[in-house]
């Protein structure tokens, strides 16, 4: 069924407090945009689901290609098609952060700066005392029209009209049957919060614990055991790329990868992918432990002008590591941007 309407909302925020009552409490964000109309954005910070504490990941200088497709900030609601390349986001492929760098949260602990609706306040409370900063909430639009099911007719109960964004969370790779219909590709949740007097965005990223991180590339429902795993550390990883000169080919383009592992690594089988999904064979070659190697763009596959994200592919073909770089990355000719 996926989630629907997915989209984002480009508004500024006038308040946020978090609910501590409920079997799923949420940190309830209340927003506005540019012709006054008001909006809500529930974010949860318990699951319904064991283990009960969120996953979260922020990033204070989030740097992604997808900044450059979001509305004008303030424009409301923008339905978004759930594909690469339109705004919209995806845990599993646009790359947007290293999953093995999420921590699991409590929702909401005596004290301060230790729980996840801390955390949410720092960020929303900063927006609503400087005006300027614009919010991007990602997730599907409510009021939503049709039957809904079990889970949300419980939400519109609690929390009555009005309309809003939630599902500000990664939806796919669900593993529990109540929460497997919203399983979809490019559909996830997340804050994107746009600094201007500092030329800088954030990025806050949420997921359960119970959620897979390897999904089916047209469902998005988790792939079978023994891929029903959280982010794993993998031997081999992407620590830069070079840009080549303008052109129409990919000429003096390449893709540095490091092995990381102490043991020394057998590249047969494994693969890079564009975000076109052309795929490049690595050499088949021996990497010693350290070792690096850089690995020439060709036969289809090389790194876009406008920005884009490159991903690693297991022999298995499973994804097990992904970089993506800006537009102004790629203009920076014969230069090599490295990836930490």
């Amino acid at each position: 069924m996926t989630i629907h309407p997915y989209g984002v909302l480009a508004a500024r925020a006038t308040g946020g407090h978090p609910e501590r009552t409920g079997d799923t409490p949420h940190y309830q964000i209340s927003l506005v945009d540019s012709t006054g109309a008001h909006y809500r954005a529930p974010v949860n910070v318990r699951s319904k689901e064991p283990p009960s504490e969120v996953l979260y990941l922020a990033d204070d200088d989030f740097r992604h290609p997808v900044t450059g497709l979001l509305p004008a900030a303030g424009s409301g609601f923008k339905p978004l098609d759930s594909h690469a390349g339109t705004g919209a986001l995806d845990y599993v492929r646009a790359n947007l952060f290293d999953p093995s760098h999420m921590r699991p949260l409590p929702p909401d602990l005596p004290g301060v700066d230790n729980d996840l609706s801390d955390f949410l306040d720092h960020y929303v409370q900063r927006a609503v005392a400087d005006q300027t900063i614009a919010v991007y909430v990602f997730g599907e639009r409510f009021p939503r029209p049709g039957p809904a099911h079990g889970l949300r007719k419980l939400f519109a109960r609690r929390h009555g009209a009005g309309q809003g964004v939630h599902d500000v969370h990664m939806n796919q790779g669900n593993l529990a049957p109540d929460f497997v219909p919203d399983d979809g590709v490019w559909q996830d949740g997340g804050l994107l919060f746009h600094v201007p007097a500092e030329n800088r965005w954030v990025g806050v990223f949420l997921a359960f614990q119970s959620q897979a991180w390897h999904t089916d590339d047209t469902t998005g429902h988790a792939l079978p055991a023994p891929h029903r795993v959280r982010a794993r550390e993998v031997p081999l990883r992407i620590v830069g790329a070079r840009f080549a000169a303008a052109g129409p080919g990919p000429d003096g383009e390449s893709v540095t990868l490091l092995n990381a592992s102490p043991q020394t690594l057998d590249l047969g089988g494994w693969r890079l992918t564009d975000g076109r999904g052309h795929l490049l064979p690595l050499p088949v070659r021996a990497l010693a432990p350290g070792g690096t190697v850089a690995v020439p763009a060709g036969d289809g596959f090389r790194l876009g002008r406008d920005g884009g994200a490159v991903s690693l592919l297991d022999p298995a073909g499973l994804k097990v590591h992904g970089v993506a770089y800006t537009g102004e990355q790629a203009r920076q000719e014969g230069w090599t941007t490295t990836f930490a």
